[in-house]
């Protein structure tokens, strides 16, 4: 019964990721989630209290999907240099999966001052990244190939050039451009952590 629901309750939650990313955040009903999903209204309500229920679920299960997803890319390389190339890769999965994400989050951003567990969430969210960060940075150090003073202060500003890079894409409506941008990130990460 348990694994039922749980598959219930992920099949709401793709279906609320899917309505918002056609809609928009505040077009987005409950009932629009339910006739997203194939279900009644009632059993919407059933597993989630209300919308922003349902869309705290979801926030946390996309950002901690990507973490993870981000987290295990690193595992698999054995070099500082490699790691990072493979995170900036595994964050620059694809122009479609960017665009439909980096359209949702930025929707999500904008309710942030209105609902406090938003916030938190983002707040875990970036925590996490800044953990692949830290991880990254530590080892580039020990291998002698990044040369920065403040391991902290670097990670935080990875993370800020990757969705910097990821949002001025996604404004240039250009999807030919992806693979550049990306490279582009890459490049400026790479001079931030080479900087004597």
């Amino acid at each position: 019964m348990a694994k039922k629901a749980e598959q219930r309750r992920q099949q709401i939650l793709k279906a609320a990721f899917e309505a918002v990313a056609a809609k928009g955040y505040d077009s987005v009903t409950l009932q629009d989630i339910a006739d997203y999903a194939e279900v009644s209204k009632g059993v919407t309500n059933y597993y989630f209290k209300n919308k922003v229920d349902v869309f705290s679920h979801l926030l946390e299960w996309i950002t901690t999907r990507i973490y993870e997803k981000e987290a295990a890319s690193i595992e698999l390389k054995e070099t500082a240099l490699g790691k990072l190339e493979a995170y900036i890769d595994q964050v620059f999965v694809s122009p479609e999966e960017n665009k439909t994400f980096y359209s949702v989050y930025l929707d999500y951003l904008s309710q942030m001052k209105h609902q406090e567990r938003y916030r938190q969430i983002n707040q875990q969210f970036y925590e996490n990244c800044w953990s692949i960060g830290r991880e990254i940075i530590t080892q580039g150090l020990e291998e002698g190939v990044f040369h920065i003073e403040d391991v902290e202060q670097s990670a935080i500003s990875i993370r800020s050039m990757i969705d910097g890079t990821l949002i001025q894409w996604l404004m240039s409506q250009d999807d030919a451009k992806h693979a550049s941008y990306k490279s582009h990130c890459h490049q400026s990460v790479l001079r931030l952590l080479r900087a004597s």
